[in-house]
């Protein structure tokens, strides 16, 4: 029987006076937040007031890297040369490292964000890519990532402490991908419904996907994107179907695979 389970929020994610989301009242709820920093989305004042509700509310603080793409949200796909692409990442993570240190804590887990992060699900040396640029900038940083996919073989190859992340506003395809987000019944809208999903992945330690399919893998995180007008409700509801199921909601230990 599963005993404990993160729950983690993308956050951090406005841009100067542009406001992204209830972070506030995430923050209240979750128990890692993975902070935008500075490339699809948040600036030195959002990360520091990110960062500073962060260490308040003591949850765990991730560095959200993506590509360099702030009109797109990180979701446009780009072709960066791997050299490039790895000193972007490092260079995100030490402005998370910075603005973490000033707020009084630390960043525990590095996650990639948006089309970066869907990439690297199903290119491995994409992956391996910005995984190893993380750890030459930061040995001990847990690598948070798509649960069953590409991301998960390559920490298994680089023998890097690992937190596998499932979605809980999200539909999966049969090899473990996500749903594109421009299709019918990519997003998961209903609380009710995710926070049910949620646990049964939770007990069966498996990815429940569209067409039926189990795909049995770790499972140490969950995500509610904070993005949407309804995350805050939707975490909560989470949280409280997995406590419920005497499931704890407690930041991962990030053990390696």
């Amino acid at each position: 029987m599963v005993s404990s389970v993160d729950l983690n929020s993308d956050m951090g994610e406005g841009f100067g006076t542009w406001a992204m989301g209830d972070d506030g009242a995430l923050l209240q709820v979750v128990s890692s937040a993975n902070i935008a920093c500075g490339f699809h989305a948040g600036d030195a004042d959002i990360m520091a007031k990110t960062m500073g509700l962060a260490v308040a509310n003591g949850v765990g603080i991730g560095a959200h890297p993506g590509f360099d793409d702030l009109r797109g949200f990180g979701r446009h796909r780009m072709d960066v040369p791997r050299e490039t692409l790895a000193n972007q990442v490092k260079y995100q993570i030490g402005a998370a490292q910075a603005m973490a240190r000033a707020a009084g804590g630390s960043v525990r887990h590095l996650k990639l964000h948006g089309a970066l992060s869907n990439m690297a699900s199903i290119d491995a040396e994409l992956a391996r890519a910005c995984y190893e640029a993380a750890l030459d900038v930061a040995p001990d940083i847990i690598i948070m990532g798509l649960a069953a996919t590409a991301m998960e073989r390559v920490a298994r190859d680089l023998g890097c402490a690992w937190a596998g992340e499932i979605f809980a506003d999200r539909a999966y395809n049969a090899d473990g991908t996500l749903v594109d987000r421009g299709l019918p019944g990519a997003m998961i809208h209903e609380a009710d419904e995710a926070a049910k999903r949620m646990v049964a992945m939770v007990e069966a330690g498996a990815i429940l996907t569209s067409d039926g399919t189990r795909l049995k893998t770790r499972i140490d995180t969950i995500c509610v994107h904070g993005d949407s007008a309804h995350a805050v409700n939707l975490a909560r509801e989470v949280r409280a179907e997995l406590e419920n199921a005497g499931i704890r909601v407690q930041a991962f230990s990030g053990k390696p695979l």
